[in-house]
């Protein structure tokens, strides 16, 4: 029981700790580590939030039912604390729990505003790091942020505007294409070597491209150059300038059969 209290005061602390961070503007969210960019700590900020609100209305439902309780039957004697300080530690243990965090759906990645759009792009990106090799992984962590400035800058631009829907396929589509395709190769075949690279190697050096590439755009918007061109021509070239699909080949080094 002991140790039930503790991982709900855990929690709970955790969820307040998470509120409060995300009104101060996610200033202590860095030395946390807790999400790779504003976004996803928000949305988890706001998960928590709704975690201890459940808990704290199952709390005061508990008790009400015990004061009631005891007024009516002019107290509820020793078994009938027991019960309610029983109840409410599985209350609070359920409810610190239960419902998951879920991660978003890849089909949903672009769906909604931008913010949301980045968002949930964040937290898939952060669900899917651990299966990545260790400098994939530091690119992923480290492209939150680049993800935030990119949400600001296609804000402030028309939605239908042909950059804001090439910009939000790169990274609501293609860039989740690259990991999924990077995933799809069996663990121990990732980092065997075929035509002088491997699924790693591979995986590292097109999550490095497209990184770079959404810093350009970032950059270029935020300067207001907006012509369509220019914008799409460094997109194709992303996507089809090499390998033709805007991914590497992410496929497992062909057995020897002979």
């Amino acid at each position: 029981m002991a140790d039930l209290s503790r991982d709900s005061d855990r929690v709970i602390g955790e969820a307040r700790a998470l509120v409060a961070d995300n009104r101060a503007g996610g200033r202590h969210r860095r030395a946390r580590g807790t999400s790779i960019g504003n976004q996803s700590a928000k949305l988890k900020a706001r998960h928590y939030a709704a975690k201890l609100k459940r808990i704290l209305l199952a709390i005061g439902a508990i008790l009400i039912g015990a004061i009631v309780a005891g007024t009516v039957l002019n107290g509820i004697g020793f078994g009938g604390i027991v019960l309610t300080v029983l109840t409410l530690i599985f209350a609070i243990a359920v409810f610190s729990v239960y419902p998951r965090m879920k991660v978003p759906a890849r089909a949903d990645l672009n769906k909604g505003d931008v913010q949301q759009m980045v968002g949930r792009t964040e937290l898939w990106l952060e669900a899917q790091r651990p299966a990545l090799p260790a400098p994939a992984a530091k690119i992923v962590s480290d492209m939150g942020v680049q993800l935030d400035a990119l949400g600001l800058q296609l804000e402030t631009i028309d939605q239908n505007h042909p950059a804001a829907r090439e910009v939000r396929a790169l990274v609501g589509e293609h860039l989740p294409q690259m990991i999924d395709s990077y995933r799809k190769v069996p663990a121990h075949l990732r980092s065997e070597t075929r035509a002088g690279s491997s699924p790693d190697q591979q995986i590292t050096e097109g999550l490095g491209k497209i990184s770079r590439e959404i810093d350009h755009v970032t950059r270029q918007l935020a300067d207001g150059a907006l012509d369509d061109l220019a914008v799409r021509g460094r997109y194709l070239d992303y996507r089809y300038g090499e390998g033709g699909d805007g991914a590497p080949a992410l496929s497992p080094p062909a057995k020897d059969t002979h």
